[in-house]
């Protein structure tokens, strides 16, 4: 779905989660190359979420696949992220919440 890109900080939920009920967290490390934009890194495939289980409240990391990020716009290698994203990544699909880190940019390619 194309939207707005996202930056650390940015609300994500994976359905189903670790202990099968969906589990909440955020963008937490964007790696380098970067992209920039109102002067944050944007997030893209291989960024790092840290999720906390809905069920046992224990933190984990997870990290953004690359099926389901932007085909057209890619930092080196790696698709964008956007709000309204679904991407497959173990253990179930991440939804992209948002806020967006700028709504002057959209991304209308699809995933």
């Amino acid at each position: 779905m194309p939207g707005a890109p996202v930056s650390i900080g940015a609300s994500v939920m994976v359905t189903p989660g670790a202990a099968g009920a969906p589990d909440t967290g955020t963008i937490i490390a964007v790696l380098p190359p970067l992209i920039s934009a109102s002067g944050l890194p944007l997030a893209t495939s291989g960024s790092i979420c840290v999720m906390v289980n809905s069920v046992t409240g224990v933190p984990y990391p997870l990290v953004i696949g690359p099926v389901g990020t932007s085909t057209g716009v890619r930092v080196g290698g790696r698709g964008l992220v956007r709000t309204g994203d679904r991407i497959p990544s173990p253990p179930g699909i991440l939804l992209v919440i948002g806020p967006p880190a700028t709504t002057s940019v959209t991304d209308g390619w699809p995933p």
